[in-house]
């Protein structure tokens, strides 16, 4: 039996990529709303790299800005899985998630929101004595170097290049 007229159809969305009046873009500092301290400043020395290596737009101060990328860390999630006799944490699984927009300074509007960008990590603790084994701030350079890499995409490429969390996987305790 032959079927005709039968095709599928996808959906395949345009870019969403910077207008061509955005030449100069500022990464504001990231804010923190967890009670760790630092890590805003480690995320945004980040996405300063990502965005110098990616070299297709002049990143400056946000006063010299057609746009600014603007972010928050709202989530830091680090969960022990696996333990030894000893109660000690043999392996861990470290979740960090962001809220990013991109604001055009010139238009004066908020071109694109990203909510719930998540970036995680299980890996061995370096007490575990264990191959591939991270201390936590190994395993954030990793989350950190990720989310950036995330970030310039989102960025530079479109809408749809990166996921962020659904709304139901967000914790709705007190951020940590």
């Amino acid at each position: 039996m032959v079927m005709s007229g039968c095709s599928k159809h996808y959906y395949n969305p345009a870019s969403q990529v910077l207008p061509q009046n955005l030449q100069k873009i500022a990464v504001r500092p990231f804010v923190n709303r967890t009670r760790r301290q630092g890590l805003e400043d480690k995320l945004t020395m980040a996405v300063h790299a990502a965005f110098n290596r990616d070299g297709r737009w002049q990143i400056v101060e946000e006063d010299q800005a057609d746009g600014v990328l603007i972010g928050e860390i709202t989530h830091y999630l680090l969960m022990s899985l696996k333990h030894n006799a000893h109660h000690v944490a043999t392996e861990y699984k470290l979740r960090i998630l962001v809220d990013i927009s991109f604001y055009d300074r010139t238009r004066k509007q908020t071109l694109w929101k990203e909510p719930h960008l998540e970036a995680t990590l299980t890996a061995p603790s370096s007490s575990s004595g264990l191959p591939g084994s991270l201390t936590e701030v190994e395993a954030q350079q990793k989350l950190w170097e990720q989310l950036a890499r995330d970030i310039a995409t989102r960025t530079f490429e479109g809408f749809g290049t990166v996921t962020g969390a659904s709304e139901k996987s967000v914790p709705q305790s007190s951020p940590e």
